[in-house]
């Protein structure tokens, strides 16, 4: 039987405590009157995609 490789369960801990802490930064970055980021990007008008018509020949 494999023994069990601890310092890879432990590399795999701390990263995941890194990732976490740095999703509770982004939400302090956004301010206490949002909950999360969607409501922003969902009140924003839509970005133009750039297709105008082509100019007329005459």
């Amino acid at each position: 039987m494999a023994t069990p490789n601890y310092s890879y369960e432990k590399r795999q801990r701390e990263l995941a405590k890194k990732r976490k802490n740095e999703e509770k930064l982004q939400k302090k970055k956004q301010g206490p009157g949002s909950d999360d980021g969607s409501q922003d990007q969902a009140s924003a008008p839509p970005a133009e995609t750039g297709l105008a018509a082509p100019p007329a020949v005459a």
